[in-house]
């Protein structure tokens, strides 16, 4: 086909070449890497196509496969069963800026490894290469401390609740290995150089409260076998500080014999706070309330929060003393 003579010199010459430089337009296209090879993780990969059509963005299949032989940095939770294996986790992966994290909470106790937590140092917002000192904290061992069965036991009576005298029987008679007998110094409820210095601690808590220490005896023999006879001049008085209340209503019944009851109202265990630990000793206040023609009994663990900040801080210094790592006492940043 040929031109006609008046034709514009700008015009394609036939239908053909007018296709094909129109395929050839709309197929361009440009892909867009980054400059520096090893910032491939850190920046976009995109595919830039002529005007009118789609833009794809393929940054995350790019990052995929770029990952499918190595990953581009650690991540994921570890949960460990032991101290030992976070402290052996935390020496294996740790860095400059490691931190420990430790939950100090009675019912679900834990301890956080973040191997890759932030750097220190004044944040530096409005940079626009991004924060210097940020980390993803993605990689992180967890510890959840087991609580003992003895101690979920006691802080499950613990909760105010009255006890039958049946009920009574079988928790003592289940738990009769934690409960110490006291020994002559705590029965006198005399302190001394010459007691062990838990002994004197348990007096002084005794006479905080204006408590007695028994035996285990005395109280299966006491859940087996309890009468009580109130006395028609019965005074009560109550101190809601100290608990007198119950103390003094203890005091005022009598037995079957007409006289009044001696009971004491504290016992002794020794139980580990968590699984395969060191026993605690702790004393637990036993009271009564008279309920009509029925008895019902109340176990309280004295001050149990002693024993476990003892328990968990003493695990915490093996931790950072094996680690030799920061600790925080709290929740990581999620």
């Amino acid at each position: 086909m040929t031109s006609h003579p008046n034709a514009n010199p700008d015009t394609p010459q036939n239908v053909a070449e007018t296709m094909r430089d129109v395929m050839k337009k709309f197929g361009e296209y440009e892909v867009i890497l980054p400059a520096d090879p090893d910032e491939v993780f850190n920046r976009a990969f995109q595919l830039a196509l002529p005007e009118g059509r789609t833009v794809h963005d393929l940054t995350e299949a790019h990052r995929r496969a770029a990952e499918y032989l190595r990953p581009a940095r650690r991540r994921g939770t570890a949960r460990l069963k032991d101290l030992d294996s976070l402290i052996a986790w935390a020496n294996r992966f740790k860095g400059e800026e490691t931190a420990l994290f430790a939950q100090p909470d009675m019912k679900a106790p834990a301890l956080t490894c973040i191997a890759d937590y932030h750097a220190g140092g004044t944040p530096d917002q409005g940079n626009p290469e991004g924060e210097a000192t940020a980390r993803h904290c993605h990689h992180r061992a967890i510890y959840d401390f087991p609580l003992s069965d003895e101690w979920k036991a006691w802080m499950a009576v613990s909760n105010g609740e009255p006890l039958e005298k049946d009920a009574l029987g079988e928790f003592i008679e289940a738990q009769a290995k934690d409960i110490m007998d006291p020994t002559p110094a705590l029965i006198k409820l005399e302190e001394a150089e010459a007691n062990q210095p838990w002994e004197n601690r348990l007096i002084q808590t005794a006479r905080k409260i204006e408590g007695r220490y028994g035996q285990l005896t005395q109280l299966l023999a006491m859940s087996k076998r309890f009468q009580v006879y109130e006395t028609s001049d019965l005074k009560v008085t109550t101190n809601r500080d100290t608990g007198e209340a119950e103390i003094q209503f203890l005091n005022e019944h009598k037995g079957p014999d007409g006289q009044p009851l001696n009971i004491p109202n504290l016992i002794i265990i020794a139980i580990p706070v968590f699984l395969g630990g060191a026993p605690y000793r702790m004393p637990v206040r036993f009271r009564y309330r008279k309920m009509g023609s029925t008895v019902r009994f109340i176990l309280s663990v004295y001050n149990p929060d002693r024993a476990f900040e003892a328990a968990f801080d003493e695990a915490l210094a093996t931790a950072t003393e094996a680690t030799s790592l920061p600790l925080f006492k709290g929740t990581p940043e999620a």
